[in-house]
């Protein structure tokens, strides 16, 4: 062979493996620049005297009045709006035996935030690498959320519970009723999915929105009157553009599933895609089969049990991950796609 040859060949070779390692979310957004403020709303809270917590109330009115009244309001039951009657209320629940032992536990766990606003800012680099003009949160706020929300997106905020993002191990979390919170939900609680969490929370709300929706007023009863390959691939582009915020991050962070789950849903990925088919349920509009294949839950109803819950959503991002590798598409185009065109491209073995 000539050295002309096996230059040839090299070249090749080298342009082959370029192009089977290429991935479109694998970029460098170091130079993005976003504002994002960080504000620890449950350790600020915790540690103030009547005055600070009056001189908090009146800025957060201001600055934040959605996260705040939905801390203050939703999950301190605050409900009035006298300042005496706030700080007050505020005082007699960190006074609260259990309550307290909550918020020392969250202050063990996460004494240091680092790590989640550096990934947290990173993220949403990412995000505005791939969508110049999108919105990006100004302010992430951290608060104790008396087990009510892991991530909350308002108009320009974050809310991120640190409550239920605590180990499901810690004893709290052990003592909280098991009516209330069965052992599905409370091992759900994982910190290593805090920064998943909170950037799938803003994109569902600003990004994929509901068809028709151009505002932030986003109709969340969107889903009931559209099929089951709408609602999954809705979810396929909320989790895709999750994915290109954190490309770094597994899939199965992605979809919020352990590694033995995420195997289990590959494993039967072309079973459950059958089972939709030959059912006819892919163009079916049935709210209570909708939810059973998308919501959170032990497992999948309808479904073997040893499975993991949401596999309407993993065959969302799959059908939608395919479609990307196939039609190379940005994510910016992936948006103004429909769900026909992704369902028809999707091929099975």
């Amino acid at each position: 062979m000539t050295f002309k040859s096996i230059f040839i060949v090299l070249l090749f070779l080298q342009l082959g493996l370029v192009s089977c390692s290429s991935d479109p979310l694998n970029v460098d957004a170091s130079d993005v620049e976003v504002n994002i403020d960080f504000i620890n709303m449950d350790s600020l809270l915790a540690k103030s005297n009547a005055n600070q917590i009056l001189k908090y109330h009146r800025k957060w009115m201001v600055e934040i009045p959605e996260v705040y009244e939905y801390e203050r309001v939703y999950c301190l039951q605050i409900n009035s709006s006298a300042e005496n009657d706030v700080v007050t209320g505020i005082q007699n629940f960190y006074k609260d035996p259990f309550a307290k032992s909550v918020h020392e536990a969250i202050n063990r766990q996460f004494a240091d935030l680092t790590f989640e606003k550096e990934q947290l800012i990173d993220g949403f680099k990412h995000l505005k690498y791939h969508f110049n003009d999108g919105k990006i949160p100004s302010k992430i706020v951290f608060i104790n959320s008396c087990f009510n929300v892991n991530s909350l997106s308002t108009t320009k905020e974050i809310a991120i519970g640190l409550d239920r993002n605590l180990d499901s191990k810690t004893d709290v979390i052990k003592e909280l009723p098991g009516s209330y919170f069965p052992s599905w939900i409370k091992e759900a609680w994982n910190r290593d999915f805090l920064v998943r969490d909170a950037i799938c929370s803003w994109v569902m709300t600003h990004y994929v929105m509901p068809k028709g929706e151009e505002t932030d007023n986003v109709d969340f009863n969107w889903a009931v009157n559209c099929n089951l390959a709408e609602n999954m691939i809705r979810w396929g582009k909320i989790m895709y553009l999750t994915k290109a915020a954190l490309p770094a991050a597994s899939n199965a962070i992605i979809l919020r599933y352990s590694e033995e789950d995420y195997k289990w849903a590959q494993d039967n990925e072309v079973a459950f895609w059958k089972y939709l088919v030959d059912q006819n349920l892919l163009f079916k509009k049935d709210e209570m089969m909708v939810a059973n294949l998308l919501n959170d839950g032990p497992f999948t109803v309808g479904l073997p049990e040893k499975g993991p819950d949401r596999l309407g959503q993993y065959l969302g991002f799959r059908l939608v991950e395919e479609y990307v590798q196939n039609t190379e598409c940005s994510p910016n185009e992936l948006l103004q796609t429909n769900y026909e065109a992704i369902i028809t491209n999707y091929e099975i073995d």
